[in-house]
């Protein structure tokens, strides 16, 4: 409609009356544009909530266990940040989240060559490892993010080729394998301390290195061979000790076959010294006794002939002696009667000389 036909009026009609705002001017078309751009700015802003490092973001997230560091056209900036949340400028700043805590590292398909020409490959070799905190600044200026590439990574590599270079199979394979974990750590540790301090090495694990078929399979009968051999020894030892076992065993027996032995004859010699000792004392008791009796027989005998001394009187012997002719029963007939009976004489005489021995006797 033109401005000709809009000044034409019905009478009666009431003007339209203008929007408030001023319109539909041009800047009315402006507004959906604009809330599109602030609905893609929204999304921009909220989707920095995750760990997007995309340089549009404004608020980010830094997750535990790593800090915050932060580049500004391209140079490292010295400000670290703890976990959490934190502000930076978009399409100005970028941010790397930097771990700080225990990482193992995995080193993947390792080839080498021995010292005799033989080709092995380590498949996995774990390196245990942290970044100090205080030191991440300095080793990001230095190597960058992927510090571990070149001190753990390409170490490993150099190291283990270092190593199975100066080496037979037979060492790296089985002789000197268990300490090629200690050897990894100090050779990582040292340089890492000399160039690169803050990294810490905890741990190496090194893998079995796979080798020729024909060669791993000499080495099973090798120690398939080794393997009967320590059986055949444990089977000696252990013969050897059931015999020792044994050993002791009888000699145990026998030494308490011998100890009661010798407990029954020290038992059977103190009762036949106790017999001997009470023999001795009954033999001594009998002595007594009988050494008793004989003196007391004897004091017996020289009492008696004590007494009889006194009793070898004339008139006792004629007694005696009268008593001795009247205790005969014997009675004699004839003309001739023997003397001794009426020979006054021979009886005097015999009377005379009894006294006189008697007397000789006591001289």
């Amino acid at each position: 409609m033109d401005p000709q036909t809009q000044q034409q009026r019905i009478p009666g009609q009431r003007p339209p009356q203008q929007p408030i705002g001023g319109g539909g001017g041009p800047l009315s078309g402006l507004m959906p544009l604009g809330f599109f751009f602030a609905a893609a700015f929204t999304a921009i802003v909220m989707s920095s909530a995750s760990t997007s490092k995309i340089s549009l973001t404004i608020l980010h997230q830094v997750p535990e266990g790593h800090v915050g560091v932060y580049w500004r056209g391209g140079a490292l900036l010295k400000t670290i940040t703890d976990p959490g949340f934190h502000w930076k400028l978009p399409l100005v700043t970028h941010y790397e989240p930097i771990q700080v805590t225990l990482q193992t590292d995995q080193v993947r398909d390792i080839p080498c060559g021995t010292k005799g020409g033989v080709m092995i490959n380590f498949n996995r070799v774990e390196v245990v490892n942290r970044l100090r905190k205080d030191f991440v600044h300095d080793t990001l200026l230095n190597y960058g993010v992927h510090y571990d590439k070149t001190w753990i990574y390409d170490k490993i590599h150099h190291e283990i080729n270092q190593f199975c270079s100066s080496h037979s199979l037979q060492q790296v394979y089985i002789d000197l394998f268990d300490q090629i974990d200690e050897r990894m750590k100090d050779a990582l540790q040292g340089d890492c301390t000399r160039y690169a301090p803050g990294i810490e090495i905890i741990s190496v694990r090194v893998t079995k290195p796979n080798i020729p078929e024909s060669i791993r399979q000499n080495y099973e009968q090798m120690e398939e061979e080794r393997t009967k051999a320590l059986i055949a020894m444990e089977k000696q030892k252990v013969a050897e000790k059931e015999a020792e076992t044994q050993k002791k065993i009888a000699i145990s027996e026998a030494e308490k076959n011998a100890y009661v032995s010798k407990i029954i004859m020290e038992q059977k010699l103190t009762e036949k010294e106790s017999s001997r000792r009470q023999q001795q004392i009954d033999n001594e008791m009998n002595l007594a006794r009988e050494k008793s009796f004989a003196d007391a027989y004897y004091y017996r005998l020289i009492k008696e002939a004590e007494a009889n001394s006194f009793k070898l009187t004339p008139q006792y012997l004629e007694l005696r002696f009268i008593e001795a002719i009247a205790n005969d029963t014997k009675i004699y007939f004839g003309d001739k009667i023997p003397n001794m009976f009426f020979d006054q004489k021979l009886l005097g005489h015999f009377l005379e000389r009894v006294p006189r021995s008697s007397q000789q006797s006591e001289a």
